[in-house]
């Protein structure tokens, strides 16, 4: 139980309905034995009247009293299922007063101490959990993927996780959940929220919840191309190539593209160079220019 309102009348009720059962068990018990002694009566009455020792009217009233009885018990225990409905409700009443762990995990925050009162917030402001319960037992990645890019992604394709707490590592993952519906938020993209999972154990033991991080999917793989780096692509697919001292605009095709690498099927050949510092002052086609660093 994690915690529990001011709950005694409640309780008080419950504990009378136990005792209601009880009390209605122990009439349906005596019931019975009266029944089974009025049968008996009846039947030994019967017996005497069979022989002329006794008259017919003992013998109606014996068998109406024994049928009263067996009635009077009946109705006895049909009050033990009423009286255990009513403890069930009372059962019922106590247990709204009790908030219990759905799973076992670690209590990270409660808001509020013993005896305060908690409020509802008013309409159109959330109402701040009464208590933060977080489970370590199975981690995985919840990411928002814009929609455009959603009707390509299906379960079981493979995953990069970047976590920011792990610096430049990468941690395999696999996709496992795609969401049915677009999430619309205001001054937001329309985005598909996915799940990714973690496909090592021992990379999942070392998370904590609440880790920010960015997920990479991989829709297809190539080996063998040519790729320059993502970030010395201009709009409009071209890029600005060193050649004879001077800076010149060339258009490019691309093939597959990430947010590091991007594939050129057209335009460039192995060996050219290109240039990464885009947003340098007055790095444009047509100025000179001179290596700096080769990638």
């Amino acid at each position: 139980m994690l915690l529990s309102l001011w709950n005694h009348d409640l309780q008080a009720q419950l504990a009378l309905a136990e005792s209601q059962v009880n009390a209605a068990r122990a009439r349906a018990a005596a019931a019975s034995l009266r029944a089974d002694q009025a049968r008996r009566d009846a039947a030994r009455i019967s017996y005497l009247h069979k022989r002329d020792l006794s008259s017919e009217e003992s013998v109606d009233q014996a068998r109406t009293e024994a049928e009263a009885q067996a009635r009077e018990c009946r109705a006895a225990r049909a009050d033990i299922e009423v009286q255990k409905a009513s403890r069930s409700l009372a059962e019922a009443q106590l247990a709204k007063t009790r908030l219990m762990a759905p799973f076992d995990g670690i209590v990270a925050e409660v808001i509020g101490e013993k005896g305060e009162y908690l409020t509802p917030s008013p309409p159109g402001v959330a109402t701040p959990p009464a208590v933060d319960l977080i489970s370590v037992k199975c981690f995985y990645v919840s990411a928002p993927i814009d929609e455009i890019d959603s009707s390509r992604l299906k379960p079981g394709l493979e995953t990069r996780i970047h976590i920011d707490a792990f610096g430049e590592r990468r941690f395999p993952g696999r996709l496992r959940r795609i969401a049915p519906y677009v999430l619309e938020v205001e001054k937001q993209a329309r985005t598909v929220e996915v799940e990714v999972d973690f496909v090592r154990d021992q990379d999942e033991s070392l998370q904590r919840p609440g880790y920010s991080a960015d997920v990479e999917i991989v829709l297809a793989r190539r080996s063998g191309v040519l790729r320059i780096p993502t970030e010395a692509l201009e709009e409009g697919g071209q890029v600005l190539v060193l050649k004879g001292g001077l800076l010149a605009e060339r258009k490019v095709k691309t093939g597959l593209s990430n947010w590091e690498w991007t594939e050129v099927t057209n335009g460039l050949a192995e060996g050219d160079q290109i240039v990464l510092s885009l947003d340098r002052e007055g790095v444009r086609a047509g100025v000179p220019a001179m290596a700096e660093n080769q990638r």
